[in-house]
């Protein structure tokens, strides 16, 4: 779970919605829709619930190793940050780059304005914030244009992020990503590693219905843009573990037959009792996959840190 980012025209977003509602054997939205300005201020709530660790994980090895990643990542660097909502981790990163080199120049590049802005406003005092409302590749690409000569990227993709991508869409946006890059340019990659299920299935299904409205707000964003008319009222969140695949499953669950029209999509999709629509994936590790992740992708692996109170890695690679 994490902020994927992406901006697409209302039609290109009408468009995945009546291709992912009409699918024949298991209807689906795509995760990166969570993240509207509503979806990215409850999923900062669910980053301080007790039963969601990985965020508190993610930010503790932050804390105690920025002035490592600093120290071995080759100066001038300018950052970029995949998903960064609204920086808050990334603070320790940029205020270690700042011991070592006069300015920093951070590029978040998210969906949320608010986030963005929020980010802006918050980091200022430690980096030179560049903004970017694009796709993660697009976002990176222009980045890479202000580079000035001499500079090391080092691309932060926090909070595994890289767990919402299906196993061979990992390694493709890695290769993807990879290209953009110069030899030498440095990955810091976070990644929820596995553990017992009951603790997992906690994380995306806490007690206090947080995530459950987090979910339920994709239904409430396909309304409100799109011009649907869902009752979120008649769907229940389901979170699930699939063993084979390692990862949890977000469904929606609708609780009756019912029929919903979607206008800008000029649809009607019917919905029977007790089926779901699979509204995102956050797939685990382990930690020995990691390296031949990298290695897949074009990345030597230069050091990895594992959290121990809620097992999460966080991975320096450096471009082949």
């Amino acid at each position: 779970m994490s902020t994927l980012a992406s901006v697409l025209p209302k039609t290109e977003f009408a468009e995945e919605v009546r291709w992912g509602l009409t699918r024949p054997l298991q209807r689906e939205l795509h995760s990166k829709y969570l993240y509207d300005d509503l979806g990215s201020a409850l999923f900062d709530a669910i980053t301080f619930l007790p039963e969601y660790g990985l965020t508190r994980a993610d930010a503790r090895l932050l804390v105690t190793y920025s002035s490592d990643i600093a120290a071995i990542v080759p100066g001038p660097v300018r950052v970029v940050e995949l998903g960064s909502g609204n920086g808050s981790k990334t603070r320790h990163v940029l205020q270690a780059l700042r011991q070592l080199q006069p300015r920093v120049f951070y590029h978040p590049i998210d969906v949320s304005a608010s986030a963005l802005s929020r980010c802006e406003r918050e980091l200022a005092d430690v980096a030179t914030v560049l903004p970017s409302p694009n796709s993660y590749l697009d976002g990176v690409t222009q980045a890479v244009q202000q580079r000035q000569p001499g500079e090391t990227l080092l691309v932060l993709f926090l909070g595994s992020t890289i767990g919402n991508f299906e196993r061979p869409c990992a390694h493709a946006f890695l290769c993807d990503l990879r290209r953009r890059l110069n030899r030498g340019d440095a990955l810091l990659v976070g990644a929820d590693l596995q553990k017992p299920v009951e603790r997992m299935l906690a994380a995306y299904d806490d007690p206090t219905g947080v995530t459950a409205a987090f979910n339920l707000n994709l239904l409430g964003r396909v309304n409100r843009e799109l011009g649907a008319n869902f009752n979120l009222r008649a769907f229940q969140h389901v979170a699930l573990y699939n063993e084979k695949e390692r990862r949890i499953e977000m469904h929606l669950l609708s609780s009756t037959d019912q029929t919903v029209f979607i206008a800008e999509a000029d649809f009607t999709v019917r919905l029977a009792a007790g089926e779901t629509i699979w509204t995102e994936s956050s797939h685990k590790f382990s930690p020995d996959e990691l390296p031949h992740m990298a290695e897949a992708a074009g990345f030597r692996v230069r050091d990895q840190w594992v959290d121990r109170e809620w097992p999460f890695a966080e991975s320096l690679w450096f471009a082949c």
